[in-house]
């Protein structure tokens, strides 16, 4: 009981408190938008990756950015266009004469935080590179399997499939997403604000990271391991089973 709770007060004090340290970094840079960023960070605790769709300029790569630098840890940006390749995402397996054999040069994938910008300008089959490094935390290059940095959590930004250049997401690789959330355009307040106070850009370049891959991962496990009663669990299960079946889905 004692070590229980002292790990509870360690939480409080240590990881979760710095989690919401955390929380609040972010909502100073993306305004009125406290509820997607709370879900943002749901998905990042529970192992999940996260989607962001909407318009350009809403503020979706600055929302992910936020997270990516508070959250600590290594971080990368992808920026997917159509002639992006695979091997630019995982990584290529380089011929060494010196020591005739083959190195592998690791991809912007083996980070903790990868921003996936702009996820749906890429082709299906660079879209596909993603499919076992979020399902398995692992990429697979000539043979070989490699896998990530623990914690490993992609954002990927989507903008609406009405715009040129813009290619559906498989069912595949939405699969592999937790959650889809929407910005939306800011209210009144925030719009004003936004004109009024410093560049969004100069907000991001003073934020300093709040927590540790080690802390995540603290809070990941205790997250799991919280119990969850039959009730919930029935009504849980009546959802998913009534997505199958409902003419809109």
């Amino acid at each position: 009981m004692t070590d229980s709770t002292d790990r509870a007060e360690d939480l409080r004090s240590g990881p979760r408190e710095r989690l919401g340290q955390s929380i609040a970094a972010v909502n100073r840079v993306i305004l009125g938008k406290s509820r997607q960023i709370d879900l943002a960070f749901s998905a990042l605790l529970a192992g999940g990756h996260l989607l962001i769709e909407d318009l350009p300029g809403v503020g979706k790569t600055t929302l992910a950015h936020a997270i990516a630098v508070v959250t600590g840890g290594r971080w990368q940006r992808i920026q997917f266009t159509n002639d992006l390749l695979p091997a630019d995402i995982l990584g290529v397996s380089v011929w060494l004469r010196t020591d005739e054999t083959f190195e592998f040069r690791p991809g912007p994938i083996f980070a903790n935080v990868v921003l996936a910008d702009e996820i749906n300008r890429a082709t299906p089959r660079t879209q596909s590179a993603l499919l076992e490094a979020m399902a398995e935390q692992q990429v697979s290059v000539d043979g070989h399997t490699h896998p990530l940095p623990p914690p490993f959590f992609v954002i990927a930004t989507q903008n609406p499939l009405d715009l040129v250049g813009t290619y559906p997401l498989p069912d595949s690789q939405l699969d592999r997403f937790l959650l889809r959330i929407r910005l939306g355009y800011p209210a009144p307040e925030q719009e004003r604000a936004l004109l009024v106070e410093p560049d969004r850009r100069n907000l991001l370049a003073a934020l300093s990271k709040a927590m540790s891959p080690d802390d995540l991962l603290a809070l990941a496990n205790t997250a799991e391991s919280l119990h969850v009663s039959e009730p919930v669990l029935d009504y849980i299960q009546m959802l998913v089973q009534a997505t199958r079946t409902h003419a809109a889905l």
